[in-house]
C-alpha cells in the first residue's frame, strides 16, 4: 500500500480481500457482486469485475478490541478492483446511515485513503431536491469526513489500479438504499470520457443541482492531524473519534458542513 494505515493488513487481489498480521483482528470479507449493484448504476446492464468490492468491517489491533467496543467505535477497510464498470469507474452503489439507536443519529463516517485514488461522492439528501452536491477527490493519506445523513459513494478515480482505503464508524452500522434505488441511483453519475478523464452526467431523476468538485478540508475543528494515519490518531487520543458514534458532541459543525 502507498500509506501505511498504522497496523498491520494487506489488501490481496486474488481473491480479493485482506490478509491481517500479528496483532491484529479483523473478519472474513463481504464481496459486493456486480449483480448486487447494478440497480444504482448509470447503465444497470454493463460488464465489469466481479466482485466489484470486498468489505472487512471491525478490524484494528487485538489490543484495542475492548476499548473499541465500549465506546461504540468500529474502524472498517474496503478493496476495490481495477477497471471499469461499463462507462462508469468502479464504485459503490451508494447509501445513507441508518440512524443508531445509540446515539439517535445517522452517523458520519471518516475515510481514510490507502492506495489508489479516490472520488468521496456525497449529497444531503435523497429526496427529489437533493441539496448541495460534492466531489472530494483524495489521495493516499487524505481524509474525507461524510457528515450525518448524508448520502454517499466511494469512486475509484484511477482504472489502472485497485482503491484501498479504511473508515471509521459508528458500531452499529447500517445502511438504507431504498431512496436511492427509486431515483436509480444518486444525484450525479460519474462516467470516463473518451479521453480516460473522469467526468459527471446528472441523474434526471432528481431536480436540478449543482456539483462541488473539490479537495479535502483539513477538518483542524475536528483535532485531524494530517499526514498522521487515523488508526495512530485513535491509539493515541481515543476520544478524538467519540464523535463518530455520538454525533451530537460536534453537533455546531454539521451545519452547513463543507467536506
Amino acid at each position: 500500500m502507498t500509506f501505511y494505515p498504522g497496523f498491520d493488513i494487506c489488501p490481496t487481489t486474488d481473491p480479493m480481500g485482506f490478509e491481517y498480521g500479528p496483532g491484529v483482528f479483523g473478519p472474513n470479507v463481504e464481496n459486493r457482486t456486480l449483480n448486487s449493484i447494478r440497480q444504482s448504476l448509470r447503465n444497470p446492464d454493463c460488464e465489469g469485475p466481479d466482485p466489484v468490492y470486498s468489505i472487512a468491517m471491525d478490524i484494528g489491533k487485538t489490543e484495542h478490541l475492548a476499548l473499541l467496543m465500549q465506546h461504540h467505535l468500529l474502524y472498517g477497510a474496503v478493496t476495490y478492483a481495477a477497471g471499469r464498470l461499463g462507462s462508469e469507474p468502479v464504485r459503490s452503489q451508494g447509501h445513507i446511515h441508518k440512524v443508531s439507536t445509540y446515539s439517535g443519529w445517522s452517523t458520519p463516517e471518516v475515510y481514510e485513503i490507502w492506495s489508489g485514488k479516490a472520488i468521496i461522492y456525497m449529497q444531503e439528501t435523497t429526496n427529489d431536491q437533493p441539496g448541495r452536491c460534492f466531489a472530494v477527490e483524495a489521495s493516499p493519506g487524505e481524509v474525507v469526513i461524510v457528515p450525518p445523513s448524508w448520502a454517499h459513494a466511494t469512486i475509484s478515480a484511477d482504472q489502472a489500479q485497485p482503491l484501498t482505503f479504511g473508515a471509521w464508524c459508528d458500531r452499529e452500522y447500517g445502511f438504507e438504499y431504498e431512496e436511492i434505488r427509486r431515483h436509480n441511483g444518486l444525484a450525479w453519475f460519474p462516467v470516463i470520457l473518451k479521453d480516460g478523464e473522469m467526468g459527471w452526467e446528472r441523474n434526471p431523476n432528481y431536480l436540478d443541482s449543482e456539483l462541488i468538485i473539490k479537495t479535502p478540508e483539513s477538518y483542524s475543528e475536528l483535532g485531524i492531524e494530517p499526514g498522521k494515519s487515523i488508526y495512530t490518531q485513535f491509539e493515541e487520543d481515543p476520544e478524538k473519534f467519540f464523535f463518530v458514534p455520538k454525533p451530537q458532541l460536534a453537533a455546531e459543525l454539521w451545519n452547513q458542513f463543507i467536506p
